[in-house]
């Protein structure tokens, strides 16, 4: 019975944080939340690290069609020098630009702010309600940036929005896309500048996390509940991506707003 109740445990977590991931509401700070009400003990398991690859699979698949284009044309133009396809890799450029931020503070700094504020359960109170806020002042911005109009310095303002999102309780999408809506962006673009960017951020973060776990000791206990969870978070991840996309086409980031904001004054009420 036990055994069944940790599966269950595993999978659950693995769905909360697939699904929250791609919206903009916070997985690291739902998965805190998560972990907390059921009593979960995954230290020394970088246990969301891994989960992410499986936001990150969800999101190969549903942007297939945009990486394929871009990796055909942009090696068109970097080995061939075909200037018809010199949009394409200058996006592929902007990404790379855009992850710089994240990644130095992530190498950086995310043990000091994992160990100083990784566990505050007031903080990520205070960082969803300022969610809510951000999203609540972009919610009706439609933006005029396409794809091919984006330059290095908005590469380098959504990085930046990205690297903030290290502190538990802001959202990694939420964040890249106020930032991104903020300077200009179309609703489409914001979306898939800032899904694109997540992909190598999250391949960094997979490569730590796999380190820390297989050097932990109770990795090979813990790996079947680890598959069962990351399993979860594909295809949570998939269905809440798509369906954000549309709530993004139909500009109603206010319900994620309200969310955001009764989920952090619960937080200060109840933790």
């Amino acid at each position: 019975m036990q055994e069944i109740i940790e599966v269950l445990k595993f999978l659950f977590l693995g769905i909360f944080q697939g699904f929250t991931e791609p919206i903009p509401i916070s997985s690291s700070g739902h998965l805190l939340l998560a972990r907390n009400l059921l009593d979960i003990d995954m230290s020394g398991l970088s246990f969301e690290g891994f989960l992410n690859f499986g936001s990150l699979i969800a999101v190969l698949i549903v942007y297939r069609k945009d990486l394929m284009e871009l990796t055909v044309n942009g090696s068109k133009f970097l080995f061939q020098r075909d200037t018809n396809y010199r949009s394409d890799f200058n996006y592929i450029m902007l990404l790379v630009i855009a992850t710089i931020p994240a990644g130095l503070l992530g190498v950086l700094f995310e043990d000091t702010i994992e160990s100083v504020i990784g566990n505050q359960i007031k903080i990520v109170g205070i960082t969803l309600i300022l969610t809510g806020i951000a999203l609540w002042i972009i919610r009706n911005l439609k933006g005029f940036k396409s794809d091919d109009e984006i330059t290095i310095k908005d590469a380098i303002i959504v990085g930046v929005a990205q690297a903030i999102a290290l502190i538990p309780g802001i959202s990694r999408s939420g964040a890249t896309i106020v930032g991104a809506m903020l300077i200009g962006f179309k609703r489409s673009s914001a979306l898939k500048f800032s899904f694109l960017m997540y992909i190598p951020v999250s391949v960094g973060t997979m490569i730590f996390s796999v380190n820390d776990m297989i050097g932990n000791e109770n990795f090979s206990g813990q790996f079947v509940l680890l598959i069962i969870g990351l399993v979860g978070a594909i295809v949570a991840s998939y269905f809440a991506l798509l369906w954000f996309i549309n709530v993004m086409k139909a500009g109603n980031l206010k319900y994620f707003a309200f969310y955001c904001l009764i989920v952090g004054a619960l937080v200060f009420l109840f933790f």
